[in-house]
């Protein structure tokens, strides 16, 4: 494992749920879906999971995958970040 990856506390190969939040709307769900599946190696299993807020008008999408690079890890946070539709990303 290279030193400035086992600095910072990952090892990989990992399981990594990755948090996104925007507005609930169904073109969110598509867009950051589309994201993060154009990004994950083909036949590598997503599981997403979603949680509205207390007034249905945020959307909370957890994708949890086998994050397989720092490289694809900021990849995916920096389309995930262009994007109008997303708020935040954890």
């Amino acid at each position: 494992m290279d030193t400035t990856e086992k600095e910072k506390g990952f090892e990989f190969p990992c399981s990594y749920p990755l948090k996104v939040m925007g507005k609930n709307s169904n073109e969110f769900y598509s867009a950051v879906s589309a994201i993060i599946e154009r990004h994950v190696l083909n036949g590598s299993e997503i599981a997403y999971s979603s949680r509205t807020s207390s007034g249905d008008k945020y959307l909370s999408i957890t994708a949890t995958f086998t994050m397989e690079s720092r490289d694809q890890m900021e990849a995916i946070y920096r389309e995930l970040k262009g994007h109008h539709l997303v708020l935040m990303t954890l």
